[in-house]
């Protein structure tokens, strides 16, 4: 049996919550090109869907890659344009980790139809099932909130200064959502005292935040992407551990719960 490109739980309510970091799937002809130092996934958003696990408990429908980030990055534009400019970052089709290590062995980096091959096989779908699901919940409910749920070691000076915040949630320096949503997503996060967290700090949204995201059409947009310190223990290739986790999937549960709601 096949591995499905995207894979897709549908829900009843207004909420739809996008994973396109948390695949592991490496093809096999991919895997024989990476260096065997990389095909640990270093820069995977290591079980955010686990830190998501009561998505069904409160209607939200689900959206997931399945695939390496290394495949195709889904959370960039298709036509390579910098989300940062003037700032390192990595590429649709990355050819590095966040720490500059060379993915591919040499002369085994991906050529421009390579690219385009990836684009139509793994990105597009990827878009489509969000765009046609954002939309048809929006007719549906007269609203649609679009969460895009991502994880990052909290130190990778490779792409920031310093240490993140736990919470980094990106708004699009607010064109994404609603000014009501995002205070009520600062209400939330502001009760609570164990998670630090900023608005529109180094990570701002990426490609689906800033493309999904159009509060005059009713669809939201908000990226959280967490530290994961908040959640793990940042090693090169972590474990979950349910107990660690679970005062953050809690206050995340809370956020969401609060949002879906009328």
């Amino acid at each position: 049996m096949s591995r499905p490109i995207v894979e897709h739980l549908p829900g009843d309510g207004p909420l739809v919550i996008s994973f396109p970091h948390s695949g592991t799937y490496i093809p096999s002809d991919l895997a024989a090109r990476l260096r065997p130092e990389v095909l640990d996934l270093p820069d995977t958003d290591w079980f955010v869907p686990e830190l998501y696990d009561f998505c069904r408990d409160i209607g939200a429908s689900v959206v997931s890659a399945t695939h390496t980030r290394y495949v195709v990055d889904l959370n960039r534009p298709p036509n390579g344009a910098p989300l940062y400019p003037g700032q390192r970052e990595t590429t649709v089709c990355p050819t590095e980790t966040f720490d500059g290590e060379a993915l591919y062995k040499d002369g085994e980096n991906p050529t421009p139809a390579e690219i385009a091959a990836r684009l139509n096989t793994y990105w597009r779908p990827y878009h489509q099932k969000l765009a046609s699901l954002t939309s048809e919940i929006a007719q549906r409910h007269g609203r649609c909130i679009l969460w895009d749920a991502h994880s990052i070691l909290s130190q990778v000076p490779g792409l920031f200064d310093g240490r993140l915040p736990d919470l980094n949630v990106g708004t699009a320096a607010g064109r994404s959502c609603s000014p009501a949503l995002l205070d009520r997503i600062v209400a939330t996060l502001s009760a609570q005292q164990r998670f630090s967290f900023v608005v529109d700090g180094r990570f701002k949204g990426g490609y689906i935040t800033r493309h999904y995201g159009n509060p005059a059409a009713h669809v939201e947009a908000v990226q959280l992407e967490i530290a994961q310190r908040a959640y793990l223990a940042e090693i090169r290739v972590p474990t979950f551990a349910a107990a660690h986790a679970r005062p953050l999937s809690l206050l995340l549960r809370e956020l969401l719960t609060d949002l879906a709601r009328a």
